[in-house]
């Protein structure tokens, strides 16, 4: 009993080095979730887009917090609905209507965010370009 005791605390130690050496299956899965998922370059891209225009229409720093946190919701959503896809592909390879609904559910996660973030870059974005064309 002591010795299982013992053997329990030693796996639970902490370890900085163990815990980069864990990080590799979370970048691993970035790059399959950026390989893998076309929407994830649309994202990126307008993301990449929101941040231009912040650097150019010379956003404020709540600004930048806010557009930083909608850009990584966005995301965020685009990944969890590419993890819930290849879960249900495989684990119901076959058509089940409780499967798509669940992948449509996730879908339509990935949707809300994205329109809640151009709801959000037009708030940020759109009093600024006025004022520039008029």
């Amino acid at each position: 009993m002591e010795k299982t005791i013992k053997k329990m605390s030693e796996k639970k130690r902490f370890s900085l080095v163990a815990r980069i050496k864990s990080s590799t299956n979370a970048w691993r899965g970035v790059l399959i979730f950026i390989k893998s998922t076309h929407n994830a370059w649309m994202h990126l891209f307008f993301g990449g887009l929101a941040i231009y225009l912040g650097f150019i229409l010379n956003i404020s720093s709540v600004e930048w917090s806010i557009l930083i946190l909608i850009i990584g919701l966005v995301i965020l959503a685009e990944s969890i609905n590419t993890a819930i896809e290849i879960d249900i592909d495989l684990t119901s390879p076959n058509y089940h209507p409780y499967a798509r609904d669940t992948k449509d559910v996730a879908a339509g996660a990935v949707l809300i965010s994205a329109f809640v973030a151009c709801i959000i870059g037009l708030i940020i974005f759109a009093p600024k370009i006025f004022s520039l064309i008029s």
